[in-house]
């Protein structure tokens, strides 16, 4: 692998642990259309394709079915306010964002951007980006054009840069735009997804790519 020139991060479950805060948000909006709730790890489980996918999912029902809608205009009412209410940093978030301090660095997120923007500001994380793209701001991951869009702005071209996420969406994607993929575990993303994605690296953890950049710097 090439030692990067910019690298591009997943958020929910890469770099913040958010499972508490959008379980919480989930559970709000199904209450207000008279659902139950569903458990922190079953809600975890149907995140990474957006807040309509989620919800859809946690309803058992179409994206296009009315109360989707309905369900969606509730959860998007009460999460931008309760986006880190109880977030976290994912393990090895910290050293792997110094690690790669010299370089340019961007977020590209199927999260709101409502909801992106408090998060990473409440974290600490937004001075680390110079460009950050969330849901709404391009077509949702796996579609590249969010990635394409970020390393268009960081003037690198898609070979040059390193994506880094713990989906199957987030490898989908840097692959279409033709980048080097770097899976981590431990997210919200299932190992076996993962590994059925083909990312060039799959990591334990961000803990891990701190020597992963200096394994790149002198090969």
């Amino acid at each position: 692998m090439r030692p990067p020139r910019a690298i591009v991060f997943d958020l929910d479950g890469t770099l913040a642990d958010t499972r508490l805060d959008i379980a919480a948000a989930c559970n709000h909006a199904l209450g207000c259309v008279g659902r139950g709730g569903r458990s922190v790890e079953e809600i975890a489980g149907m995140v990474g394709d957006g807040a309509r996918a989620l919800v859809a999912r946690a309803l058992g029902l179409a994206t296009n079915d009315p109360l989707t809608d309905e369900t969606l205009g509730h959860f998007n009412a009460y999460y931008p306010a309760h986006a880190a209410d109880h977030a976290t940093w994912m393990p090895g978030a910290r050293e792997a964002l110094d690690a790669c301090a010299h370089l340019p660095l961007a977020v590209a997120t199927n999260k709101p951007r409502a909801a992106t923007v408090p998060l990473l500001e409440a974290l600490g994380l937004a001075p680390r980006f110079k460009v950050v793209v969330a849901g709404g701001d391009a077509p949702l991951k796996p579609d590249p054009a969010g990635i394409l869009a970020a390393l268009a702005a960081l003037g690198v071209r898609p070979d040059e840069a390193w994506i880094v996420g713990d989906g199957p969406q987030d490898i989908g994607a840097g692959k279409a735009a033709g980048a080097v993929t770097v899976a981590v575990l431990g997210g919200f993303g299932r190992e076996a997804a993962l590994r059925e994605a083909r990312p060039d690296r799959l990591l334990p953890s961000l803990h891990a790519l701190p020597e992963l950049l200096r394994e790149a710097a002198t090969a």
